[in-house]
This record gives structure tokens, C-alpha cells and sequence, in this order.
């Protein structure tokens, strides 16, 4: 998983680093009115809300480093000017990327780490 929960996209105009951390997380909750999970809910069961996609978007362009108000430009021009369906998916990654992270080494790998600190890896039914 990434360390970072970052993400880039080629989205809108080009690619754009994404970011969903605690502070812009916690905005969103509020944004939204629902929790961060059970917001990545919704998105994907098809009750989402207006909301629900552009905070996101908006808030994970914030989080990957864009100012403010670039970041309201862009949603505004590019998620509230057409279709919610052409941003759904962009919702979906950003928004699992700031939850469960976002894959960029496989567990096991030659100096990816162990989450598990000094434990050993190996099955006991291993010889």
C-alpha cells in the first residue's frame, strides 16, 4: 500500500496527483454528512449524491498539492459542468486510495515492508 494514499490520474485536463489524508478526509466526512467508508459505500452502490463526487475530487486535488482554488476551478469546470457519471470512477479511486491505500509493491517482495514488524512470515505447517 502506498505510505501516502497517493494517486496520480490522467483526469480533466492532464495527470493530477491525488490525495486523500486525515485532514481531507475529515472534510469530506463533513462535506458529505457520512463517514469515509460509508461514503466509498455509496459510491459504489449507486446512491451517491452531487456531493459525493465532487467533494471528493476536489478535496483530493487539495490533498495532492493543488491550492484551493485551483482545485474549485477544476471541479467546477470539469466535474459540476458535465455529467456525474463521466467522474464517478475518479471518485471511486481517489476516494479507496485514501482509505485502503493504494497498491505500489507486493507484500513479500525484496524490501517491501512487513507490516507485521519482526513476525515471522513463514506458515507453520512450512518445513
Amino acid at each position: 500500500m502506498s505510505r501516502d494514499a497517493k494517486i496520480i490520474l490522467a483526469w480533466a485536463d492532464g495527470d493530477h496527483v491525488f490525495r486523500l489524508g486525515w485532514g481531507e478526509l475529515e472534510e469530506l466526512q463533513e462535506a458529505c454528512d457520512a463517514g469515509p467508508y460509508v461514503l466509498l459505500g455509496r459510491l459504489y452502490d449507486e446512491s451517491w449524491r452531487l456531493a459525493d463526487i465532487a467533494e471528493t475530487i476536489r478535496l483530493g486535488l487539495v490533498g495532492g498539492g493543488m491550492a484551493p482554488t485551483d482545485a474549485l476551478k477544476k471541479v467546477r469546470f470539469y466535474v459540476k459542468g458535465r455529467p456525474p457519471m463521466e467522474n464517478l470512477q475518479f471518485a471511486q479511486a481517489i476516494l479507496s486510495a485514501g482509505v485502503v491505500g493504494v497498491e505500489d509493491e507486493k507484500p513479500g517482495e525484496e524490501g517491501a515492508p512487513n507490516p507485521a514488524g519482526n513476525l515471522s512470515t513463514t506458515s507453520p505447517t512450512e518445513s
